[in-house]
């Protein structure tokens, strides 16, 4: 039987329901094999060449190699090079010339002959593209930091930033927790402006048509508004009194960051958690002269030697370690197949995530709800400063059902700070609220337009999600006020956008189990259109699939050219959370997560299907094509078997 001519009536029989119930109990196995023995799951989580390649550059940077690690990771930069010549930013992706100038420049620093093919490849295609000098303000920074383009390349960003007012347009409370810890040393570099050891003298003028100190306009990305202009003629005011800072001015505002980053440089999981940062902390304290040896520096490049991930042959770099987030849905999964095997390894997992509550530490999300008190949970194993609502929700739910009485202070407490933390408009964002001074976007800085962490679909509707379930169902008055925002921000095809997840498939997926948790009819006309949408995007081969093409405005929501597992299962699970059990497009993609199992009982999947910034930062999850499809798999076993009602879980 092919895949187009599955229905519903096709798993009746005894004949589909064995090898689906067998499919369930073997992958489930396999997930639960992966388990730590204290309870929790962790899972790779792979980014572009650019977190690698970072990786090399920084222990040149410090003159500090290690022959052997750069070598394997030139293996996996050689192996991620696209038959386009350069590096994409998630796999099978167009050339990015940011992603490719830095893992040339790793190569290069690693040894490999710039006339060797994939090198010359390399080299052409940066060209073609305008060369070096078009690379995104980070890049550009890395590069003036190793002496290969001019300071003039780079905008202004002084550290006397750090002793601006609130009230000023540009604050440190007015950005991203992300953006916020990135910033902070990399300003102190920014100003005293350091030049890599370097020790190999590796250069890239080969990457450059016009020599870079010729270059005469730097300013790349696309005037999107007047800011763009002010922000501009801004920088250039700057470009020409920055060398008039007063010295103890200057000083000052290098303290001031630096007991930023110690206060936050969070054990060996690092400032932030996430490598730019952590990298950042390390060079900050080397231009200021702390000794190697000293507490801080020791442990801050082993929170970066912790994201290593050795394959035997090659190497590559995370951009961070994701154990809450990856054990919550882990959880999830375990709960749905309710064996008492699975049972036991969710109620472990829920143990472990309870230890992890953050509770004794108010962070910077403080800075716009002070007096909130702290219950959240951090996306890395420790991140005090930072929980996110998207993982507090999972983390709760997963509490709430599994025992919400033996769990009842850490919900509530979950539960005070997720409310807490809801924006005016009803949404939420991920780490902090308000976070809306969309004008900052236009800083020739923030050319990545990723400064910011607003409000967006999916996070909200997992906060929706865990309210409505709470206490009296349905009735919580915070999860409607949110209700009423993803209605709003429903689109026109009846999708929703995927911030942090690929892309509008996972912002549907969310959004219809937080419309069913909120006790919205199922014919209600949002879910109707959703519904509609998501069956006219399933492929021939009963699966979904969609790549980071889709969060560009001119390419199509919900598509690509092959399906994904992770993908599927988020389809199913919408449709199923909503009424549509005993539709052909859920029994087919049902039976397209049965048909792609590999020996392992999992899946395979190389496609990306998560982002960190929309076309900027990509993501692959390793967990999402182990943890979902069972998560599907056994949600359609139990609603298609007896007299199972609709969906009463929050997820």
């Amino acid at each position: 039987m092919s895949p187009s001519e599955i229905n519903p009536r096709s798993f009746d029989s005894k004949t589909f329901r064995d090898p689906l119930e067998k499919a369930i109990k073997d992958s489930a196995a396999a997930l639960m094999a992966k388990q730590k023995a204290d309870g929790h799951w962790v899972f790779n989580l792979e980014a572009d060449a650019t977190i690698p390649a970072e990786y090399v550059l920084y222990l040149h940077y410090l003159d500090e190699r290690d022959p052997e690690t750069e070598k394997r990771i030139g293996v996996y930069l050689r192996d991620i090079q696209e038959e386009h010549g350069g590096w994409p930013l998630f796999h099978g992706g167009d050339f990015n010339i940011s992603a490719s100038v830095k893992a040339y420049y790793a190569l290069k620093a690693i040894g490999d002959d710039i006339d060797a093919p994939h090198m010359k490849r390399a080299r052409d295609a940066i060209l073609a593209h305008g060369g070096a000098a078009t690379s995104n303000v980070f890049t550009r920074t890395l590069l003036a930091l190793f002496g290969q383009i001019p300071w003039k390349g780079v905008p202004i960003m002084p550290v006397e930033i750090m002793l601006l007012p609130k009230w000023f347009p540009f604050h440190l409370d007015k950005v991203s927790y992300w953006s916020r810890t990135v910033i902070v040393p990399l300003v102190v570099l920014m100003s005293l402006r350091p030049r890599a050891r370097n020790p190999l003298n590796i250069n890239i003028q080969e990457l450059f048509p016009i020599p870079p100190e010729k270059v005469t306009n730097w300013y790349l990305d696309e005037v999107r508004s007047n800011w763009a202009y002010v922000f501009r003629a801004l920088d250039r005011v700057l470009h020409v009194v920055f060398p008039f800072f007063p010295k103890g001015l200057r000083s000052k505002a290098i303290d001031k960051a630096v007991a930023f980053v110690d206060e936050r440089l969070n054990g060996e999981d690092g400032l932030g958690a996430i490598f730019p940062a952590m990298v950042n902390s390390v060079l900050m304290y080397d231009i200021l002269g702390v000794p190697k040896d000293d507490p801080r520096v020791v442990i801050a490049k082993q929170s970066i030697r912790n994201l290593i991930v050795d394959e035997g042959e090659r190497v590559w770099v995370q951009p961070c370690l994701s154990p809450i987030w990856d054990t919550a849905l882990a959880t999830h999964a375990m709960l749905e197949v309710g064996t008492p095997e699975a049972d036991a390894s969710a109620r472990k997992a829920c143990d472990w995530m309870v230890e992890r509550q953050i509770t004794d530490v108010v962070g910077d999300w403080a800075a716009q709800r002070p007096g909130l008190e702290p219950g959240g949970w951090a996306f890395q194993y420790a991140n005090p400063h930072y929980p996110d609502v998207d993982d507090t929700a999972v983390v709760m739910a997963a509490l709430d059902r599994v025992d919400p009485q033996a769990y009842e202070e850490s919900i509530r407490k979950g539960a005070v700070w997720l409310r807490g933390m809801q924006c005016d408009d009803g949404g939420w964002g991920a780490f902090d609220a308000e976070n809306t001074a969309y004008y900052l976007n236009h800083i020739p800085f923030a050319d990545h337009g990723a400064l910011l962490d607003p409000p967006t679909a999916d996070v909200s509707a997992r906060c929706v999600s865990v309210l409505s379930v709470l206490g009296k169902r349905h009735s919580d008055v915070t999860a409607h006020h949110g209700v009423d925002y993803l209605l709003r921000e429903q689109e026109k095809d009846g999708s929703w956008f995927g911030r942090w997840g690929t892309n509008y498939i996972y912002g549907t997926w969310s959004s219809l189990a937080a419309l069913n948790a909120a006790g919205l009819p199922h014919d209600h006309p949002a879910i109707r259109k959703a519904v509609k949408w998501l069956e006219s995007k399933q492929r021939e081969d009963g699966g979904w699939g969609e790549d980071g093409r889709s969060y560009w405005t001119d390419q199509p929501h919900g598509e690509a050219t092959v399906s994904t597992p992770s993908q599927t299962a988020w389809a199913v699970l919408g449709l199923m959370a909503v009424g549509e059990v005993g539709s052909t497009a859920v029994a087919r993609g049902i039976d397209y997560l049965m048909r792609t199992r590999n020996e392992e009982g999992l899946w395979d999947e190389a496609h990306y299907t998560a982002v960190g910034f929309p076309r900027v930062f990509y993501l692959r999850y390793h967990g999402y094509r182990q943890f979902f499809p069972i998560w599907a798999m056994a949600r359609y076993r139990n609603l298609t078997t007896g007299n199972a009602g609709p969906v009463m879980h929050a997820l």
